[in-house]
């Protein structure tokens, strides 16, 4: 099938505002056009509590906010990075999502505000992130967090950084995670592969964009080579926290999620990979959009529950 038809208009109607490429302004203009995302327009589900607090960081403060569905105690607990190329965008779009997977899952939900590149490049983000989780198990008894369900999660760059996060706690023996959320995650920046070729323009992100955004992200050569930075790099995913990966069908990056998961296949990791035809590219932030934000927000409840043993 080709993309669905609020899809089309949706991207036709972003591409009549004429907003720049984000290599074609300069990044204060870049990101303050991110404050027109149809995601600050959608209503807020009524969840029990929505706490904004602030957590010591490696090198800064580092504002999470918490949800919480219920005022159940011992719930399980995802920890969330959010997208945005490791260069843009804030909580504010993620809330209206975080809102509804806290409440349709019944788990707390903890997102983090980590530091951006090209300021801050890598590790900046990935410290902030396994900072976050860190302080989310330290804190587990006062948040009526159960330690065994921790789990950690993202889109896009986020999905990067929860890749890495989970490597990292694994290879660390920081906590042995419950789960993974990898959603649409870009994990190998040489982006050799046929989506990336496909899908390179015309599908909201861009392979140029994509590209740009690796750029700010490793200020290196020798990161690309960091399995921290670059989780396709890593030599072995064996132990890592079992892996729920969602793919848009039309996105640069839908081969990149299918290699990811099949390298964690490999390596004898639980893998679950769910692609949604005729979508794009960022649909998680498009409820009021497509209907299909809604039934990835209940898909992901569902399997990480049923990886939980729990019923949703």
């Amino acid at each position: 099938m080709g993309l669905k038809p609020e899809i089309a208009a949706y991207l036709a109607e972003r591409a009549a505002t004429g907003l720049p490429q984000v290599w074609q302004a300069p990044l204060a203009e870049i990101r303050e056009n991110t404050k027109l995302h149809i995601a600050l327009k959608q209503p807020l589900l009524q969840i029990d509590t929505v706490e904004h607090r602030s957590i010591t960081g490696p090198t800064s403060a580092l504002p999470i906010r918490i949800y919480r569905p219920s005022k159940e105690n011992n719930l399980p607990a995802l920890v969330f990075f959010h997208g945005g190329g490791w260069v843009l965008n804030f909580l504010d779009i993620y809330e209206p999502a975080l809102r509804k997977i806290a409440k349709n899952a019944n788990f707390i939900v903890i997102a983090v505000e980590y530091q951006k590149a090209p300021e801050h490049s890598y590790p900046a983000p990935l410290d902030d992130c396994y900072a976050t989780l860190k302080w989310v198990i330290e804190n587990a008894e006062e948040l009526g967090i159960d330690l065994a369900a921790i789990g950690v999660g993202g889109d896009s760059a986020g999905g990067n950084l929860a890749s890495s996060v989970a490597l990292k706690a694994c290879n660390e023996k920081l906590i042995s995670l419950a789960f993974q959320l990898l959603i649409y995650p870009c994990n190998d920046s040489t982006m050799n592969y046929p989506s990336a070729t496909n899908f390179s323009q015309g599908y909201g992100l861009t392979t140029q964009a994509m590209k740009w955004f690796w750029d700010q992200y490793l200020s290196k050569v020798a990161d690309k080579d960091d399995p921290y930075a670059v989780p396709a790099k890593a030599n072995s995913l064996r132990g890592v926290a079992p892996a729920i990966l969602i793919a848009a069908e039309f996105d640069p990056l839908t081969d990149d999620v299918k290699n990811y998961y099949q390298k964690l296949i490999k390596d004898s990791v639980p893998a679950i990979y769910r692609e949604f035809a005729g979508q794009i590219h960022g649909f998680f932030n498009l409820s009021g959009v497509t209907d299909d934000a809604e039934s990835l927000y209940s898909e992901i409840a569902k399997e990480i529950n049923a990886i939980l043993g729990r019923r949703n």
